[in-house]
């Protein structure tokens, strides 16, 4: 089995990406989720940069990593000075890392416009740098940045910059789509080329700006690059990188090439979602692999199709990378996706029972009103018990009131709400304010049952989504409020829909409460 190694750089390139910033304790918790994972090479950051990264490298030998080895990433020594005398340079050594990775310039344009210096010196910088390096450091890599664009311009003088590389004695030859624009045909014509010179193992760093970093990684993969770049999620600047997410089970499961070691494939779902929460960043439900959405299915033919088959609809099985099948419940779905989802929910149903055509023309008739159960399957577990009668209530609404007062111009308006409820034999009545007419009736509804049923303290609103349903009607179309609520443990999604935004968000938060409690009844 063909090996290539896999060098993660989330925690400098994907950090680079818009909205990400991550800490020095976010950088050693990620770094050890990837040596779980089975990475090779971890790039910690740039050492000379900022005290950050300079931290980080300090830190990160307490960690005992089982297998990956840290590099430390920075670049050539500068125009006009000596390699020993940089300080870039003596940074990288002083770090203390595994491995370091510099970029040195390889397209003819920057050499001229960017540095303004002859073309032979850029060479003379190239090899004197990595020599520097090896003379100190066990492993050293070589991103030759823009290579791509440079040998398009001037293919000549890009393999000479490979060859300075070479000469000072790197490990490998990184080939750099830096400007992401490469695609793939040009990709596989140019590395055929640079095959016919090359005397040192090469890899592939691709960026995304055309869409291209995976297919490009992996069609250098298959023309013999035995190292790829990338980050967890595709994370990086501007449209950022090789997803690993993607590039890791295509290279396992589609070419058969080993880069993970053990089970590390089965934890890439777990890690992807783990990186997306440090980096504080909504997860992208249609990813492959790992998203939500990757092995979740809506027409109840699939549906039909997948519970005999599951390689009728999904080119891999889920559990292979830590995902799940997930059946989705719409206007698309059949009697197959109903008895799916009682399965689910561990609900007893008999296939030939006239509930469950019952229960798929209600759903129908709802959604054709404007609800949605894709992203709210809480309310429709509820909606299913309800017809096997096995839902019970825990309260009766007994009239509530919001009101949005604004005393002057500038100021912040109140926000007041007032519920009556009857729980049991008891009459409740109360009042809350809150941060909006909805959180202020979240909180008042909470403020009545908690007394009831303290359980309910941990349950907290996650997220709130309105969509207007009806174009045209402007503010007399109906609403569809999405809300997601969670206790620390689990997330589940309810919802509601009205032609009165509050009412909406009504339903929706007694959905979730009422989940809540019969779960805790399980």
């Amino acid at each position: 089995m063909k090996r290539v190694y896999i060098y993660d750089t989330t925690l400098r390139d994907g950090s680079q990406a818009e909205d990400i910033s991550f800490s020095v304790d976010d950088k050693l918790r990620i770094t050890e989720k990837l040596d779980e994972l089975g990475i090779d090479y971890i790039e910690g950051g740039w050492p000379a940069s900022n005290p950050r990264d300079s931290e980080y490298f300090q830190k990160v030998k307490d960690l005992g990593l089982k297998r990956a080895k840290v590099v430390a990433f920075g670049s050539t020594h500068r125009p006009r000075h000596k390699a020993a005398d940089d300080q870039n340079l003596r940074h990288l050594v002083q770090a203390g890392a595994g491995a370091v990775t510099i970029f040195g310039k390889t397209w003819d344009f920057h050499v001229t416009e960017a540095f303004r210096i002859p073309l032979e010196e850029n060479l003379d910088i190239i090899r004197d740098s990595v020599a520097f390096l090896k003379s100190h450091v066990e492993k050293v890599f070589f991103d030759a940045e823009h290579f791509f664009d440079g040998f398009k311009a001037n293919p000549e003088y890009a393999l000479k910059c490979l060859d300075a590389a070479h000469e000072g004695g790197a490990d490998c030859l990184v080939l750099c789509d830096t400007n992401g624009g490469t695609l793939p045909d040009a990709l596989a014509q140019t590395i055929r080329e640079v095959k016919k010179r090359l005397k040192t193992p090469f890899g592939i760093h691709a960026h995304n700006d055309s869409e291209c970093a995976v297919a490009n990684s992996l069609i250098a993969v298959g023309l013999g690059a035995v190292q790829v770049h990338g980050t967890i999620n595709g994370y990086g600047e501007r449209c950022g990188n090789a997803n690993l997410c993607s590039v890791i089970p295509d290279l396992e499961l589609k070419m058969g090439v080993e880069c993970v070691a053990g089970e590390g494939l089965e934890r890439l779902r777990e890690i992807s979602r783990f990186v997306t929460e440090l980096a504080n960043l909504r997860h992208f439900r249609h990813q492959p692999f790992v998203g939500d959405s990757a092995f979740a299915h809506k027409a109840g033919i699939h549906v039909s199709a997948v519970m005999k088959q599951p390689q009728t609809y999904e080119h891999i099985r889920p559990e292979l990378v830590g995902n799940r099948r997930r059946v989705l419940v719409s206007d698309l779905a059949g009697k197959s996706s109903i008895l799916k989802k009682a399965k689910e929910f561990n609900i007893a149903m008999n296939e030939r029972s006239p509930l469950v055509a019952d229960i798929v023309r209600e759903l129908k008739d709802l959604e054709n009103q404007g609800y949605q159960f894709e992203a709210a399957e809480a309310s429709f577990e509820l909606l299913m018990k309800k017809a096997l009668g096995l839902h019970r209530r825990f309260f009766d609404l007994m009239g509530f009131r919001v009101i949005v007062e604004k005393r002057k111009e500038g100021e912040v308006p109140i926000n007041e709400a007032t519920i009556m409820l009857k729980v049991g034999g008891n009459i409740v009545h109360t009042a809350a304010t809150g941060d909006g007419p909805v959180n202020a009736l979240d909180n008042a509804l909470r403020k009545a049952l908690e007394k009831f049923y303290p359980e309910l303290r941990a349950v907290r609103l996650l997220d709130y989504k309105v969509r207007v349903l009806a174009a045209g009607k402007g503010t007399a179309a109906n609403v569809r409020v999405l809300i997601e609520s969670g206790d620390g443990r689990e997330k589940w999604g309810t919802v509601g829909v009205s032609e009165n935004i509050i009412e909406a968000s009504y339903q929706a938060l007694v959905d979730s409460i009422e989940y809540k409690l019969l779960k805790q009844e399980r």
